[in-house]
C-alpha cells in the first residue's frame, strides 16, 4: 500500500479509509500507453471520441491529450449507481450524443466496467446509428464480476471487485479530483 486516505467528517463514509491502489504515476503511464495505441489504429482516420459522463471525463482529457491524430469529442451520461456504490441493475440514458455517428469510427470513453450492464446498453444504442467501427475503452476493468459476452477493446487497468473512487470515479459526487485510485475501506464499527 503507498498511501491512505481517512475520509474527514462530514463527509460520506467519514472516518473510513481510502487505500491507493493505483498511484498517479500508473495512471498516466497507462493512459499514454493506451492513447498510443488509439492513434495507430486510427491513423489517417478521424474518430469521434464518446465520453460518458461523469466519470470518464478526467480519462478522456488525458487520453486525447495523448492522441497524435485528428479526432472529434462528444459526450453522454448515463446513470446505473444512483447513490450507492452498487449497480441498480437499470441503465437510464440522461444525456445523449449530437453528433451523428453513422458511418464514422467511434470510441466510447468508459471510467468502470464492472458488470458490463453500462457497456451493453452503450454498445446497442451506438450500433442503432450504424457506425462504421465501434470500440471501447475502460479506464478500469473487474474482470471477476463482468459478463463473460462483452469485449473491450482497451482495459487500463484490471481490479479486483471493490468499490472504488479518483481519477474521476466518486462516491456521491466527491473524490473524483484524487489524481490515483483509492479503494473505499469500510471499518468494523
Amino acid at each position: 500500500m503507498d498511501s491512505e486516505i481517512i475520509i474527514p467528517q462530514g463527509f460520506p463514509f467519514a472516518g473510513n479509509k481510502l487505500e491507493e491502489i493505483i498511484s498517479p504515476d500508473s495512471v498516466q503511464k497507462r493512459v499514454a500507453e493506451i492513447a498510443s495505441e488509439i492513434s495507430v489504429m486510427y491513423q489517417g482516420k478521424v474518430p469521434i471520441i464518446i465520453g460518458v459522463l461523469n466519470g470518464a471525463f478526467l480519462f478522456m482529457a488525458d487520453l486525447v491529450r495523448h492522441l497524435d491524430i485528428q479526432f472529434e469529442v462528444d459526450f453522454l451520461k448515463i446513470d446505473s449507481y444512483g447513490d450507492g456504490t452498487k449497480s441498480t441493475g437499470t441503465v437510464r440514458l440522461l444525456k445523449d450524443i449530437s453528433a451523428d455517428i453513422t458511418g464514422r469510427h467511434v470510441v466510447v470513453v468508459e471510467d468502470i466496467v464492472d458488470t458490463g450492464l453500462s457497456l451493453k446498453f452503450l454498445k446497442h444504442r451506438m450500433e442503432e446509428a450504424s457506425p462504421k467501427s465501434l470500440r471501447f475503452a475502460t479506464f478500469l476493468y473487474k474482470p471477476d464480476v463482468a459478463s463473460k459476452d462483452i469485449s473491450i477493446d482497451w482495459a487500463g487497468f484490471n481490479i479486483e471487485d471493490q468499490f472504488v473512487v479518483g481519477y474521476g470515479l466518486d462516491l456521491k459526487q466527491i473524490y473524483r479530483g484524487l489524481p490515483g485510485i483509492y479503494a473505499v475501506k469500510e471499518e468494523d464499527k
